[in-house]
Parts: C-alpha cells; structure tokens; sequence
C-alpha cells in the first residue's frame, strides 16, 4: 500500500533506462548513488520517498553492466534525449543505507544490475562520502504514461518534478509483500554484518 495522501504526484528520479527496466521487472530492488554533478547539496540525499521512475538515456555505458543487462544499451550521442518519455512505475524507497567497505560492496553484487567495476568506481567517486544503496519497492502503471520531453527534466541531477503531476491511480506492485521483505532482509543483513562494524 502506497504511503502518500495526494491522488497526484510529480516527483521523479533520473535513472539509466536498463535499471528501470530491471526494476519494473523485479530482477532488482537497488539502485546505487553518490548524486549527479549538478545536484544542489555536495552530499547525496533522497528528497522524495516516492517518486516515477524517469529512464535515461546519455550516460548508459555498457562496459560498466553485467553481460545480460549491456545487451540492451543502445549508446546515444551526448546531449541526445527523446522527444518522449516512457513513464511507467512508480518507487517507494523503503531504506537507504550507507557504505564505505569495497568488500560489503562486494558482497551486493548479486543484487544489482552493474558490474564490479562500475560498483568499485561509484564507491571510489567523492571517497570520502558513502555510497548510498536505495531499496525501492516498484509499482507498476496498469497503462504506462508517455509524457514530451522538456528541457527542466536534462541535466546530471537525480530529482526533479514533472510539469504535470501524474496520477497515483491503477498502480500494481512488482513483486509482493514476502518476497520484497525476503530481499531487504538479506540485503540489510549483508551490510550490518558484524565482520565489517
């Protein structure tokens, strides 16, 4: 059950196309972030704890995916955006946890889309701050909503908000209540290891 008292909402979260993909597919519930560039605190935080899933596409590199997921990038040009977006889920992100450790990195390989190198380079960005692993329970819209692209929605940042909110309305979890629960629990057990205190 979604935890928002509004019928609309029009807060987003940029994220490469392939890992929304993989979310609204249920091979994933974590994304891994340190910010973009332009975001307007050094540090990164979540602003919004239900938010659409918006795909990009610029920054996609296929050398920094796990084999199954680099066969879906398609490279674009930088500056290239559609015309049209696809939104088509929404994200409740249930936890946000920190980490310092390569080797706890290590040990949520299984549970992302990215490579091992990619993961190590995120981490390795800005060493001093941790790098934040978002849980995101996915909703899937019933019919997904495409929306033109605009200008305010370019840019290295992780949030922004719609021109036009779009409706919290026909909404269908991707995986259930157990199974989300199992994978938080392991992942969750993973990071507050003893080993690694």
């Amino acid at each position: 059950m979604l935890l928002t008292e509004s019928k609309y909402l029009s807060h987003a979260l940029k994220e490469w196309a392939v890992a929304i993909e993989a979310l609204e597919a249920g091979k994933t519930i974590v994304l891994l972030r340190k910010g973009g560039i332009r975001e307007t605190s050094k540090n990164f935080s979540v602003e919004h704890t239900h938010v659409w899933l918006y795909p990009t596409y610029e920054h996609q590199k296929p050398h920094l995916l796990k084999p199954e997921y680099a066969e879906k990038v398609t490279v674009v040009e930088s500056g290239w955006h559609p015309e049209t977006v696809r939104i088509g889920s929404l994200a409740h992100i249930t936890r946000v946890l920190a980490v310092k450790q390569p080797e706890k990195l290590s040990l949520l390989q299984p549970y992302h889309i990215w490579n091992e190198q990619m993961a190590i380079d995120r981490l390795k960005w800005k060493p001093n701050q941790p790098l934040s692993i978002l849980l995101l329970r996915v909703y899937r819209l019933w019919q997904p909503i495409v929306i033109p692209y605009h200008q305010s929605y370019g840019g290295c940042k992780s949030w922004f908000d719609l021109l036009e909110p779009i409706a919290l309305e026909r909404l269908e979890p991707v995986l259930d209540d157990d199974t989300y629960s199992q994978q938080t629990k392991q992942i969750v057990n993973l990071i507050n290891h003893k080993n690694f205190l």
